[in-house]
C-alpha cells in the first residue's frame, strides 16, 4: 500500500471518528436536557394531562400552575432560600480567601494536616449529627431560624471552597507576588489588589459551587425548620401527599425554584469554566 493512500484514508477516519464524537456528544447533552424540557412543558399542563399514562405532547396550555404555586406562599420560601444561600456564600468567601492564601502562597506549619482536617469533616454523614444539632439549636432556640441554617451551611460548603480556592491560588506566579512584597506591599494589599484579581474566576466558580448546594440543601432545611425559615427544596416536597402527586404544579414549582441557580450560572458561566480550568492545570 503506498503511503499516498495512507495518507488519503487518515483523514477519512478522523471526519469519521469526529462525527461519531459530534453524535454521542448530542446524545448526551439531550440525553441530560430532556428531563428538565419536559418538566417545564408539564408546567403549563393541567394535571390531567399531566396525570396520563401516555405522555402528551399537544394539550392546553395555561399560567394557571405557577398562579397556584404563588398562591401557596412561594415567594417566602424563595425568599428563605435566597438569604440562606447568599449569607452562607458570602462567610463562606470571607473565611475561605484567607485561609486558602494561607495554605497555598504562604504556607503555613504543617500546613498538609490542615488540608486533611478540613477534609475530615465531610467523612461523616449529615444524618450522623443530625441528633447533636438538633439538640443544640433547640437549646440556643435556634430551629426555624434562618441565620442557623446559614451557618450550618457555612461549615457544610467551607472545607470544600478552601480546597477549590487553594488549588487556584497555586497558579498565581510567585514572581507576581514577590514583585508586589519588592514594591512594599503588605499583606492585606497584596491579597486584595494582586492576588484576587488574578483568581477572581476560581473565585467566582466556588462561589457559585457553594452557593448551587446551599440552595439545593433539602435534610438539614426539612428536619431544622418548619415555617419561619422553610425554604424552597422541603416546600416542593409538600406537594407529594397522601392525595397523590400533582405533577403538574410541582413541574411548575421546581421550574420556578430553578430560576436563580440558572440565572446565576448563565451570569457567571465565562468566569465559571476559566475558574474551573484554574486549577486543573500545573
Amino acid at each position: 500500500m503506498s503511503s499516498a493512500t495512507i495518507t488519503r484514508r487518515r483523514p477519512a477516519r478522523q471526519r469519521v471518528t469526529s462525527a461519531a464524537i459530534t453524535v454521542l456528544t448530542w446524545v448526551i447533552v439531550v440525553g441530560f436536557f430532556f428531563p428538565v424540557a419536559w418538566m417545564v412543558f408539564t408546567a403549563f399542563k393541567t394535571e390531567g394531562a399531566a396525570a396520563t399514562s401516555t405522555p402528551t405532547i399537544f394539550t392546553e396550555l395555561s399560567f394557571d400552575r405557577f398562579q397556584e404555586v404563588l398562591d401557596r406562599g412561594f415567594a417566602a420560601y424563595l425568599t428563605n432560600s435566597l438569604t440562606a444561600s447568599v449569607m452562607s456564600t458570602l462567610i463562606v468567601l470571607l473565611l475561605a480567601i484567607p485561609a486558602a492564601y494561607g495554605l497555598s502562597v504562604r504556607p503555613i506549619i504543617r500546613s498538609t494536616d490542615a488540608l486533611f482536617f478540613f477534609i475530615s469533616t465531610k467523612f461523616l454523614p449529615i444524618a450522623a449529627a443530625i441528633i447533636p444539632i438538633y439538640l443544640l439549636l433547640q437549646n440556643l432556640g435556634a430551629l426555624d431560624n434562618i441565620s442557623a441554617l446559614s451557618i450550618l451551611y457555612v461549615g457544610m460548603n467551607l472545607p470544600l471552597a478552601i480546597w477549590m480556592m487553594r488549588s487556584f491560588f497555586a497558579e498565581v506566579p510567585v514572581e507576581i507576588i514577590e514583585a508586589a512584597q519588592i514594591d512594599g506591599a503588605r499583606f492585606w494589599t497584596e491579597l486584595v489588589r494582586v492576588v484576587l484579581p488574578i483568581v477572581a474566576p476560581g473565585i467566582a466558580a466556588a462561589a457559585l459551587i457553594c452557593f448551587i448546594f446551599a440552595w439545593n440543601e433539602y435534610f438539614l432545611a426539612n428536619l431544622l425548620t418548619s415555617t419561619v425559615a422553610r425554604t424552597t427544596p422541603p416546600f416542593l416536597g409538600s406537594f407529594v401527599d397522601g392525595r397523590g402527586q400533582f405533577l403538574a404544579v410541582l413541574s411548575a414549582a421546581a421550574t420556578l425554584a430553578v430560576l436563580p441557580v440558572v440565572i446565576a450560572g448563565w451570569l457567571a458561566q465565562k468566569r465559571l469554566v476559566r475558574g474551573l480550568a484554574m486549577g486543573a492545570i500545573k
